[in-house]
């Protein structure tokens, strides 16, 4: 495959499921703000705009109307849901001589209905839609996609954007401890709560509820799962990463390294330091995505979710 169709294919995946991400951690937090009046909106933006990796002006009191106009509708921002969806319609254009032409047209005309301001009352609604368009992109290539190089680009792109999405989700919880949203509405922001019922059959406490979210080896949107699933699919895409004497392919060792250090410790030990933790998980995805690109599309410099400076 092309350098230039595996990387086009790679950040497809990782943009497609950054604003799922974005747009289900905005709903979580922006909805406890309107429905708290205790919380300090400033303090809990900023929390919230540092966690997602944007920097603000130290000194003007910010809203959730900032937040939501930076990191929904800024088509400049490179957090925001609007960039990363027209993101992954660019990357298709790029590509698409191998993306479908139903990929094609979910993506295109994704871009085209984003909106340009959201009102207060349809933000909800809104999120809702980045998820249900995003849905339909993942379920276009997982139902007519062949498991094939293509299939394991984009694939891989989205298990690294989900295990860093899932740490970002967890990384907030720990910010706003005392205020922050519950275990169950964290659990609800990533569809896991009935799934979670299921395998513990109560109410959500601090260690179950994170055990599930970072350790479950059979929920879709645990780290675990997420990282376990790039790990195969670097695999596919090349069998010989493992060498005689160890794992030579840096990729893997990088993702290796955070499960190992994620299964291996008890939950007790990464609840006690949350924040820590979470900074590692995304620290090893942003390290297994540069080496990607330095092995398979090394011409090329990796988008970033932070603007350039002029």
């Amino acid at each position: 495959m092309l350098s230039r169709i595996a990387e086009s294919l790679f950040w497809i995946g990782r943009y497609v499921e950054r604003a799922d991400g974005t747009a289900r951690i905005l709903d979580v937090h922006l909805q406890l703000l309107l429905e708290d009046p205790w919380i300090d909106e400033d303090t809990a933006c900023r929390s919230l705009l540092s966690v997602m990796g944007s920097e603000v002006d130290p000194v003007q009191a910010l809203t959730r109307a900032d937040v939501l106009a930076l990191l929904a509708v800024d088509r400049g921002h490179p957090a925001s849901i609007a960039y990363s969806l027209g993101a992954a319609r660019e990357n298709a254009r790029r590509a698409r001589e191998v993306v479908s032409t139903e990929l094609w047209e979910v993506l295109n005309t994704t871009r085209a209905r984003m909106p340009r301001k959201v009102a207060p009352e349809k933000v909800h609604e809104f999120f809702g839609w980045v998820r249900e368009r995003s849905a339909l992109a993942v379920g276009i290539v997982e139902s007519a996609t062949s498991r094939d190089e293509a299939y394991a680009f984009f694939t891989l792109g989205r298990s690294l954007e989900r295990a860093d999405m899932t740490a970002r989700l967890l990384a907030t919880r720990s910010l706003t401890e005392a205020s922050g949203p519950s275990w169950t509405t964290i659990l609800r922001s990533v569809g896991a709560y009935e799934a979670y019922l299921r395998t513990y059959r109560g109410v959500p406490s601090a260690k179950n509820a994170a055990e599930f979210l970072l350790l479950d080896r059979l929920f879709p949107r645990s780290i675990l799962f997420a990282v376990t699933r790039a790990e195969q699919c670097l695999r596919d895409i090349e069998p010989r990463g493992m060498d005689r004497a160890g794992i030579g392919d840096q990729a893997l060792r990088q993702l290796g390294q955070i499960r190992s250090e994620l299964e291996y410790r008890p939950i007790a030990d990464i609840l006690d330091d949350l924040q820590r933790h979470m900074d590692a998980v995304q620290l090893a995805t942003s390290a297994t995505s540069e080496a990607v690109r330095q092995r398979y599309f090394p011409t090329n410099a990796a988008p970033s979710w932070v603007a350039e400076k002029s």
